[in-house]
């Protein structure tokens, strides 16, 4: 039998270290797009993650997403509920999926498709669902064009035969992308110094879909695991800055690059000062679609790490799971040398 780890309590007690090894991403290819290519790969398998700026997303798409969602989580209570609970789509406030995850922080999830959008605006903005969905809608549309440059790019960087091979994953119409928005209200948790982020508002995990697109206001918490110079992991701060986007690689496109590029752990603390608010586009492919390292990626040196698996499989094993396990693992490729005389992959 094989069983997922989770991360190690320890690391909750990881040092924080300022933001040093952030990679900064320059979408306007002052050097040329083969350079911005080969950064991009060069961040996402070092770090997995980087900053991008001038990505060409307006400001004001950005901005009426931001009033929206504000006016929304400044609702009372009840009205609030009334757009939950989530399943997994929806309003939601502390509880982080069904296994005890807890976070400091309310959100809505919603997936991408506008006439679910629609569905779900009903509920969030009654006095004029439209304007609540239009805002959504821009904003999802901006940012998967944003997520489908990158990953066109990185085709190009990887040396993919058909370097659209990653966008056309979440192009698909029946694509699986949601947009996560979370508020995170100042903290009542911590040290009273005032001085910033304190309290967990939202675990240590990685994200399951192929990317994820971030942008938050100008308050701080979000935090990546990165190896210190010791080599030892550490916790490190990523100023806000809301004129940048942030991107990380998802579960799905390590698989999909043989571990070449590298999905990473993070987590978000919450200020005891400021309110912090974010929205997450996660690319996803169709649930039927099949994940598989692509053959440019699977060498005699690197091998196949992971066997085939679908979308849908991926996603029906990450709910039964707590936020810190590490599920990828559970779809690694079995060797001989990787079982026991009993048959358990040790």
């Amino acid at each position: 039998m094989v069983v997922s780890s989770a991360a190690p309590a320890c690391r909750d007690m990881a040092p924080s270290v300022p933001s040093i090894g952030i990679p900064t991403v320059d979408m306007s290819a002052p050097a040329g797009r083969a350079e911005l290519s080969r950064q991009m790969v060069q961040a996402f398998a070092e770090r997995g993650f980087f900053k991008a700026v001038n990505h060409g997303v307006p400001p004001q798409v950005a901005a009426r997403l931001d009033a929206a969602s504000a006016a929304f989580f400044a609702q009372p209570a009840p009205e609030k509920q009334a757009a939950g609970p989530p399943d997994p789509l929806g309003y939601g406030s502390r509880s982080i999926g069904s296994h005890g995850d807890v976070g400091e922080l309310e959100y809505l999830i919603l997936h991408t498709d506008p006439e679910a959008v629609a569905r779900k605006a009903k509920a969030i903005d009654r006095e004029d669902p439209s304007r609540f969905s239009e805002a959504v809608n821009e904003y999802g549309q901006a940012v998967r064009h944003l997520a489908c440059q990158i990953l066109d790019l990185l085709g190009e960087g990887l040396g993919l035969r058909d370097p659209s091979s990653f966008s056309k994953l979440i192009t698909a119409t029946d694509s699986d992308s949601l947009v996560r928005i979370n508020y995170y209200p100042p903290s009542a948790a911590g040290d009273g110094d005032g001085k910033g982020p304190s309290s967990v508002g939202f675990g240590e995990h990685s994200d399951p879909q192929i990317l994820s697109v971030l942008r938050a206001n100008d308050v701080d918490g979000l935090q990546v695991l990165l190896p210190d110079a010791r080599g030892e992991d550490a916790w490190v701060q990523v100023p806000a800055d809301p004129a940048a986007f942030f991107i990380n690689v998802g579960d799905l496109l390590q698989a999909l690059t043989n571990g070449r590029l590298v999905s990473i752990r993070h987590r978000v603390m919450a200020s005891t000062t400021k309110p912090r608010l974010s929205a997450i586009y996660f690319a996803a492919p169709a649930l039927h679609a099949n994940i598989s390292a692509l053959p440019e990626t699977v060498t005699a040196d690197m091998p196949r790490r992971y066997r085939s698996f679908t979308w849908a499989e991926y996603k029906k094993t990450m709910y039964t799971l707590r936020l810190s396990h590490n599920r990828l693992e559970l779809f690694n490729v079995v060797v001989e040398s990787d079982v026991d005389e009993g048959g358990v992959q040790e």
